[in-house]
């Protein structure tokens, strides 16, 4: 008794990545700017390209999480927890306090010692300012990477 058989060896290929987003939170302005830069198009080169949102008040940074219940794509915030009236690590942990799978959040630190504070806001990663260009594309590629596996 013979079976014939035909197996099918062609590769589909990958699918393209979305375009990842990321919420850029700081009253400064020039603190905004600086994160553009060091993201760039994409923070790596693994990476899809980024569409990069801006917030300079608390409320606009509230309505755009909040705006993930309404199917709105945010896969990374980076909050500057030197920014006020409104602080970024306060921001963070109200942020891992209400919201279901919130993104991955990175803070950027008045000094490299307020990492602890991060930490117990639930930050998912800490980049201290000055902005290091490098280190905080690094971090923020590394924090994206998750989002796409």
């Amino acid at each position: 008794m013979s079976s014939s058989s035909t197996v099918d060896h062609t590769v589909a290929a990958p699918a393209p990545l979305s375009t990842l987003s990321v919420l850029v939170y700081s009253d400064d302005v020039n603190v905004r700017v600086a994160v553009r830069a060091a993201l760039g198009k994409t923070p790596a080169p693994d990476l899809p390209e980024v569409r990069i949102r801006e917030a300079a008040t608390e409320p606009a940074v509230i309505e755009a999480m909040d705006n993930i219940a309404k199917g709105v794509k945010i896969d990374l915030a980076i909050l500057d927890g030197e920014a006020v009236p409104a602080g970024g690590i306060g921001i963070a942990r109200q942020l891992k306090d209400e919201i279901y799978e919130c993104p991955p959040l990175l803070v950027l630190t008045g000094r490299a010692q307020d990492g602890w504070l991060a930490t117990w806001a639930r930050a998912d990663a800490v980049v201290p300012h000055p902005i290091d260009p490098v280190r905080l594309a690094d971090v923020a590629a590394a924090l994206l990477r998750a989002r796409v596996a």
